[in-house]
């Protein structure tokens, strides 16, 4: 099934009659976008060179908030709005830390804005919409399931992201829009959770909008954080019975360069032991500022091993847009 053939479920879509706000209206500023990657970018082979996903316009100059991933490297960008309209974007942002993206419309876009809520006061069990471009058979009602520390096995932490379910089948860059018609949080990931019965609950993570209004104005300014960038290594890790095991590598990152190789147990960072696998990466980031010298401690095939590595700034390894 194509991406543009699909819609949900009639009877998990929201209906507008339940809604103090005009549902419509707000479902109308989430767009599709659709991202061109050359070949030789350094995301190329992990997230591909043609990606789709949504966005919110939160300004009526047409900034656009989605997630980074959709734009990392993006040489094209189209955006299209719920009326087919289709204008070319720029990847003006990207903010490694909390993983939101920022694209302008390089053309007048034909749909409204979404008012940044308040993501600090939702709370479990609350109802909110998850919504991907093109209007209502394109968004589900959904519910806060979870608030709760998020680690990703590529060197992301997240003190408190948001999770929804039921899920959206299309989630990277969706907008969550509160009970109050305001946008709540971004969506980021699909994640599947046992409940311990044999039966598996799916539920998106979504990053909370919040994180945004503090750092808009460097990435308006900057095009990312004004503020020295943390280490980074390069390596993929998962978490392996109590574990934490190097799951890959990164070409050419800091910790293929030193040596480390899939399968390498880790067993402390600049000599303290980590709990997990949040606690490796922020281990990592206390080090210092990119460049930092990081100390592993690890296991291969029984034998420990200690590995230094200079680490470096992932950005550098990114190919810059072509437009400033």
């Amino acid at each position: 099934m194509k991406k543009e053939d699909w819609e949900i479920p009639p009877n998990l879509q929201p209906d507008p009659s339940d809604y103090t706000f005009d549902l419509e209206r707000a479902l109308k500023a989430v767009v599709s976008l659709k991202t061109y990657v050359p070949a030789d970018a350094f995301t190329a082979n992990t997230l591909g060179t043609e990606r789709a996903g949504s966005g919110v316009v939160i300004k009526d100059t047409g900034l656009i908030a989605t997630i980074g991933y959709l734009i990392t490297e993006a040489e094209t960008i189209w955006i299209t709005s719920a009326d087919g309209q289709a204008v070319p974007g720029h990847a003006l942002a990207y903010d490694q830390e909390s993983g939101f993206g920022l694209v302008q419309a390089l053309g007048k876009l034909n749909a409204p804005v979404l008012e940044l809520g308040d993501s600090d006061r939702l709370k479990v069990g609350d109802q909110a919409v998850f919504a991907a471009g093109g209007g209502r058979h394109h968004a589900i009602e959904t519910r806060i399931v979870g608030r709760q520390e998020f680690a990703g096995y590529w060197e992301y932490v997240l003190d408190d992201a948001l999770f929804t379910a039921p899920a959206h089948p299309f989630w990277g860059g969706c907008g969550l829009i509160g009970s109050d018609g305001k946008l709540m949080g971004i969506g980021s990931l699909i994640l599947q959770q046992g409940d311990g019965k044999g039966r598996r609950l799916d539920m998106n993570m979504v990053v909370p909008i919040g994180l945004l209004g503090p750092i808009m104005q460097d990435l308006l300014s900057y095009g990312k954080v004004n503020r020295p960038a943390r280490p980074w290594l390069g390596l993929y890790a998962t978490e392996s019975d109590e574990t934490l095991v190097v799951g890959g590598l990164a070409d050419n990152g800091p910790a293929e360069q030193a040596g480390l190789r899939a399968g390498d147990k880790i067993l402390t960072v600049n000599d303290e032991e980590i709990p997990d696998l949040a606690g490796l990466w922020r281990r990592v980031w206390s080090s210092g500022s990119a460049g930092a010298e990081v100390r592993l401690r690890i296991e291969r095939d029984g034998s420990p091993k200690r590995i230094s590595l200079r680490s470096a700034d992932r950005t550098s390894f990114l190919k810059s847009p072509k437009l400033h």
